[in-house]
């Protein structure tokens, strides 16, 4: 009779999700470090390599180097696979090969793909991950189709389709990369009305989540028939698209260097895209630098947010900042439970959405403080760089490139933990709550707050 040993090594599936975009980011860093990557032909450095790989792999799409001008078509399309894998995680981009291939998927690469996509249950995963990807590739190339619609007239056949498809992947995965310039993002179509209703129409599908996409592809709009989950989602998100664009358009209006000059109609559009951009997807079509502190605070607060669960976006998401929202109010009105659409949530939950919070607060303060010491720049910009990277957004109201190698590195590990972080916290208070259920109770006693 044969006996089989247990592996002595046994790295969790949480783990494996980590340790998987760092290996992406490993290899990105190695490609984007060679000299056929850059346009001059010289190596760009490891540090801005690991950064703008950190970048693309973590969707954030903060730069240190003009992707337009100072990357090849080789160093482009590098960046842009990065990006497609960053966004559906390495698991889901696997899951595609072993179908190409007819290979089996394992036990243990459902549970990875379990904790990858966020989801609950085991049953079901590969049957979502093939929806995930078909619906992925299906709306990335039909907003390719429509913004070929202008890019092509613009740049010729070659050069338009080009942008047209690398646009619509770094949209849709709320990367924030484009090819128009260092500077100057979107800015030259801030009155375009195909271009910015595309593209935030792509921010917002990538930013909603897969499962949302699923219930209203299922549903359509009966917001009876939507999971708790999606109709939490989509009213959180109108309230920030909605009340952000209220609160650019109203700031804003009158500010020379941002928004004066353009009609009102444009100045609705900028708003708009403003604050749909804010939510993880770092693309502009008005000079952030400019921008009030007033409106540079509201737009912290967005990207801090972010989007929503199982989506290609960051932030803390909409659903813990709902929930938080939700548990103060249930305080205020003496409610023992937190009950919403008639359905009670459970506290456990509820104080893991607060856990992930203070814990991304908390990142964002160090890191603030961190970056303070070492770039002599306004305070207001510092914290919207910082912001910027943990909400892996790629918004920026400064120089990125000039800033200490050092200042670099941190703000990739940032990036780095904004993307892993939120997701590896949520799972493993999952599991010390559930293995605490038997656990021996102390008596309790009261203190004051407040």
């Amino acid at each position: 009779m044969k006996m089989y040993k247990r592996s002595a090594i046994y790295i969790s599936p949480v783990r494996v999700l980590a340790l998987s975009f760092l290996l992406i980011i490993l290899v990105g860093t190695v490609l984007l470090s060679l000299p056929a990557a850059s346009a001059d032909g010289r190596s760009m450095g490891l540090t801005d390599a690991l950064f703008t790989a950190t970048s693309a792999v973590c969707v954030t799409g903060l730069v240190v180097v003009d992707t337009g001008t100072q990357l090849t078509l080789f160093g482009q399309v590098t960046l842009i696979c990065l990006i497609q894998i960053g966004a559906l995680g390495l698991m889901t981009m696997s899951t595609l090969i072993f179908f190409l291939l007819g290979k089996k998927i394992t036990l243990r690469e459902r549970l990875i793909m379990q904790e990858a996509l966020n989801q609950y249950k085991l049953e079901g995963v590969v049957r979502l991950t093939k929806y995930i990807l078909v619906v992925t590739f299906l709306i990335e190339g039909a907003g390719a189709l429509l913004l070929a619609v202008r890019f092509i007239p613009l740049f010729g056949w070659g050069t338009g389709i080009y942008y047209s498809v690398f646009h619509s992947i770094s949209a849709f995965c709320n990367a924030g990369f484009d090819l128009m310039g260092y500077y100057s993002g979107l800015t030259e179509f801030t009155g375009d009305y195909i271009i910015n209703l595309v593209i935030m129409g792509l921010i917002t599908l990538g930013g909603l989540g897969f499962t949302v996409i699923l219930d209203l592809n299922s549903y359509g709009f009966h917001p009876r028939k939507w999971s708790l989950h999606t109709r939490i989602v989509i009213i959180m998100s109108l309230v920030l698209i909605f009340g952000g664009a209220l609160f650019f358009l109203l700031v804003e209006c009158n500010n020379s260097d941002t928004m004066a000059r353009l009609s009102f109609d444009q100045k609705v559009l900028a708003a708009f895209f403003q604050s749909v951009s804010s939510r993880t997807a770092g693309m502009n079509t008005i000079n952030l630098a400019g921008l009030t502190s007033a409106s540079k605070f509201m737009t912290i607060l967005l990207m801090f947010i972010g989007a929503s669960p199982a989506s290609t976006g960051g932030g803390i998401k909409t659903t813990t900042f709902s929930l938080i929202l939700l548990m103060a109010w249930s305080v205020v009105k003496g409610r023992r439970d937190i009950v919403v659409f008639r359905k009670c949530i459970p506290h456990s939950v509820a104080l893991r959405a607060l856990a992930i919070a203070l814990f991304s607060l908390l990142a964002l303060i160090v890191v603030t403080m961190a970056l303070s010491l070492m770039e002599f720049v306004p305070f207001i910009d510092i914290l919207f760089q910082t912001a910027s990277a943990l909400g892996t957004v790629g918004l920026a109201s400064m120089d990125t490139g000039g800033m200490q190698d050092i200042s670099k590195i941190i703000l990739s590990l940032t990036m780095f933990m904004g993307r892993v972080g939120p997701l590896s916290l949520t799972l493993a208070f999952a599991r010390r709550q559930s293995r605490s259920v038997n656990d021996i109770r102390y008596p309790e006693e009261r203190i004051l707050v407040g």
